[in-house]
């Protein structure tokens, strides 16, 4: 009798076939988990978002999207065709990053900003620009494509493509392009005033900057911008100091620096007073509650004070809500050292470099 001893190989392979069948193919994973795998990448990749096309092209059923994101399901619905793939609620980049998947183009990559960018207050507000709004957010598109607008997004065809940067990882128009579409769209004067003084106060433009943007977009016709942009091109850098120099234009007294940087004979920085008269050694700062409210900050409001007497410089200190409320007394203090100044015996030690006062272009 002959036997034939398996190789451990064959035995194997033999009880492959025993549990499979004869001549069947070895058993795969389901086929739904690799798209998954994919929708999970691609989640990971924008903030744990994702768009129905998205899905769909990973390989996720078209049902299996609207029974996940049911009342009580693992994903929300955040835009029309766009899911948060988590339970938990949304923070405000999810939000803006949502606006920019719901207006790129489906097939484009929506985080590199060529088909969708988010501007106006949506995008100043993750630069930490003050009272700047999320919603509703802002989103440019490549005209003359359209798109329906909802109450969280508002679509902004436009032919002047801008160069684009990312702000924590979402597409976003430059700040000075940014506040430029803001202010087209806002109504209210003083919330152009303010926000725009914000943007090239926090550092994200030059005013000269933002001057030609707002031109390039024609929008220097509209009084209440052009008004704003004057102000910025003249040294003014806060809603209190154009309240200021709203007081002080309608008087007699002559025109100040505003935010010259001083400097001491021997070249060392010493102050950027809000409003100085450099030929009469007069300054205006204008020191508000927010900013001075812990005893540090007052300190140091006190020992710049005490460098410019210490130069020869004459303080006059208000806050906003006296330059407001009681803009003669201000306006009357100031008055009078101007007029005590007029000629010093002792001229202020200080000298304004690099400020140059410049005219506004007619638009």
């Amino acid at each position: 009798m002959i036997t034939t001893r398996r190789t451990t190989t064959q035995q194997h392979e033999h009880e492959q076939q025993r549990g499979q069948g004869y001549g069947q193919a070895p058993k795969r994973r389901p086929a739904h988990r690799e798209p998954n795998r994919a929708a999970a990448q691609t989640a990971r990749r924008q903030l744990n978002l994702a768009t129905r096309h998205q899905l769909a092209a990973s390989g996720i059923p078209e049902g299996t999207i609207t029974s996940r994101t049911r009342p009580g399901g693992p994903w929300q619905r955040l835009l029309p065709r766009v899911y948060l793939l988590q339970t938990g609620p949304p923070d405000h980049r999810q939000r803006a990053l949502a606006t920019v998947l719901y207006a790129a183009e489906p097939d484009a990559d929506p985080l590199s900003g060529a088909t969708a960018a988010l501007t106006g207050g949506a995008a100043l507000a993750l630069l930490g620009i003050r009272d700047a709004p999320h919603t509703p957010a802002d989103v440019l598109i490549r005209a003359p494509r359209r798109l329906a607008g909802t109450p969280q997004v508002r679509p902004l065809a436009t032919a002047r493509w801008p160069r684009t940067i990312a702000v924590s990882g979402i597409p976003c128009t430059r700040p000075v392009r940014a506040a430029a579409d803001f202010a087209s769209r806002a109504g209210d004067p003083a919330r152009i005033r303010s926000t725009l003084a914000h943007v090239v106060q926090a550092g994200w433009c030059h005013p000269q900057d933002l001057h030609a943007e707002l031109r390039a977009a024609r929008l220097l016709t509209r009084p209440e911008i052009r008004a704003a942009a004057s102000e910025l091109v003249v040294g003014v850098r806060s809603i209190a100091e154009a309240l200021a120099r709203d007081t002080l234009t309608a008087t007699d007294l002559p025109t100040p620096l505003w935010n010259a940087r001083l400097y001491t004979p021997d070249g060392a920085f010493l102050a950027s007073p809000d409003a100085y008269w450099p030929d009469e050694g007069v300054a205006l700062e204008i020191d508000s509650a927010e900013y001075h409210y812990t005893r540090d900050a007052w300190q140091a409001t006190l020992h710049r004070r005490l460098r410019l007497e210490s130069h020869g410089i004459l303080v006059v200190s208000a806050t906003p809500s006296m330059i407001r409320d009681t803009p003669e007394e201000v306006t009357a203090a100031l008055r009078t050292l101007l007029t005590l100044t007029t000629p010093r015996r002792t001229p202020p030690t200080a000298q304004a470099r690099g400020h140059v006062q410049l005219e506004l272009p007619v638009a």
